[in-house]
């Protein structure tokens, strides 16, 4: 079973950054897409960031110019750079890698809260 470890999430003050990790193991297939997601409660879980293979990379409107993903090629690790972070981006952040098979694994979530 495909496991994922994410770090990194934390409390910070709004305009501030944090930088968010997770890796993969027990990958038995090729990764064709890794991401974040992120959820407040009551909500629906949304798009963050995802990269794909080759580099193409999509953002949700609301964090474009400001948060960043990025994987080596082919690696099992990806980042989520988020700075100049907004009170709106509070929220638990979750993982997500995709195998080529199309099988989705799904990360514990990691909190990240922006004060005012």
């Amino acid at each position: 079973q495909v496991q994922l470890v994410e770090s990194g999430g934390g409390a910070v003050q709004a305009g501030g950054s944090l930088r968010l990790s997770c890796a993969a193991s027990r990958i038995t297939l090729l990764l064709d897409e890794m991401g974040w997601y992120r959820q407040t409660p009551g909500d629906a879980r949304e798009l963050v960031a995802t990269t794909k293979r080759g580099g193409i990379t999509n953002y949700a409107p609301s964090v474009k110019g400001r948060f960043t993903i990025s994987r080596a090629d082919d690696s099992t690790a990806v980042s989520l750079q988020m700075n100049s972070l907004k009170p709106e981006d509070t929220a638990v952040y979750y993982c997500v890698v995709v195998q080529i098979d199309k099988r989705a694994y799904w990360g514990q979530g990691t909190q990240v809260t922006v004060s005012s």
